[in-house]
């Protein structure tokens, strides 16, 4: 009787703890990067992924532009994501010429002016949602939405644009294809989604059609060199060349060490001005063309002598934020939010423009 009952114990706990791996592994968050179709991150996009999925539209996943030109055809939609890490030239004209509808989630300026060139950056970025305000039917749908900050966009020549939400959604057509551009992706993110309407609007116009190439690049395409190590990369000739050099290198050493004698201990205190070490920084920016980096360094330490003195904490949404420095300097929330959370600036003079606006901000603040 025990042999009979161990013979049905052992293979049910087999089946358990099996089941029990399997529904770890599906329910384990997924890590990833912004607009990342497997990421579960707040900035990923698998619910998107996951609710076109369930509706039966076929999602294809894209690594790379090889695949998007071997799956894309007339008829399918390509949505194409986290354009910063598409910087070459030969990568856009590929895209370019690629089949079917696009969809076009905050792209920057290189890109939108390769795959849309028919629209342009309205004067400021705003925060985007309410009524669509358009006869496109995929946002009458949605109808009001919370898109949150967002760029803008209007029409560059005399080709019909349909602009909603104002200007954080446009569409026109090229030809035989649909070009959509969207502001932000927030809205289409796994945490904007939940946003009134956001669902809805990321749903029609990501589901427009019945296939759908999702390509959402979390790196410069072509930069990896896999499990190689350094030394595989160079020629059999580089390698005596550095190892000769190294053995120049410490005979040297040895050389100039037996000349300038024993170290001398003394102690010379040096005092640094604060303006050389804001200048240096300053100068660093400017030759590595950091202007993204220098506009977020002085945004960040602008908010954070902004907060306390508006009674907000770090956590505060930006919409608010913008709106209680708007009350306090009295001037448009929409201009404040733009200065304080907008794009990074284009050029030097912007970013100067940019740095004394924040201080003209800091100031009205302090004053008020």
């Amino acid at each position: 009787m025990k042999i009979r009952n161990l013979r049905w114990i052992v293979p049910t706990a087999v089946v358990i703890v099996v089941l029990a791996v399997l529904t770890v592994y599906l329910t384990a968050p997924r890590p990833g990067g912004r607009m990342d179709p497997d990421s579960t991150s707040p900035e990923g996009a698998r619910a998107l992924v996951t609710l076109l999925r369930d509706h039966g539209v076929d999602v294809i996943t894209a690594t790379g532009i090889d695949d998007v030109e071997r799956d894309a055809r007339p008829g399918t939609l390509l949505v194409a994501a986290q354009t910063l890490f598409l910087s070459g030239d030969d990568q856009l004209e590929r895209l370019s010429q690629v089949p079917g509808d696009l969809l076009l989630v905050e792209p920057t300026t290189k890109t939108r002016e390769k795959l849309a060139p028919a629209i342009r950056p309205d004067d400021a970025a705003a925060f985007g949602g309410g009524e669509p305000d358009c006869d496109l039917p995929e946002a009458r749908r949605a109808g009001e939405t919370q898109l949150g900050l967002s760029n803008t966009f209007r029409a560059a020549g005399d080709i019909p644009v349909q602009r909603c939400y104002d200007g954080a959604v446009v569409r026109y057509r090229d030809g035989n294809r649909t070009v959509t551009v969207v502001g932000t992706a927030e809205f289409m993110s796994n945490s904007g989604l939940l946003k009134e309407g956001n669902a809805a609007l990321a749903m029609n116009l990501a589901g427009d059609r019945d296939r759908v190439i999702w390509y959402a690049p979390q790196k410069f395409e072509g930069t990896s060199t896999g499990d190689r190590k350094l030394s595989d990369l160079m020629p059999d000739q580089v390698r005596w060349i550095v190892l000769q050099l190294c053995v120049v290198v410490a005979l040297f050493a040895l050389w100039q060490a037996r000349r300038l004698g024993p170290l001398v201990a003394e102690s010379l205190p040096v005092v640094v001005r604060a303006s050389e070490t804001v200048e240096g920084r300053g100068k660093l920016y400017r030759s590595h063309r950091a202007r993204g980096r220098a506009a977020d360094a002085l945004r960040t330490a602008t908010l954070q002598r902004l907060l306390p003195r508006l009674g907000l904490t770090a956590q505060a949404d930006p919409a608010a934020v913008a709106a209680a420095v708007a009350v306090r300097c009295g001037q448009d929330s929409q201009t404040v939010g733009y200065a304080l959370f907008g794009p990074p600036p284009g050029t030097d003079d912007e970013l100067v423009h940019l740095a004394h606006r924040l201080d003209d901000i800091e100031r009205q603040v302090a004053h008020s």
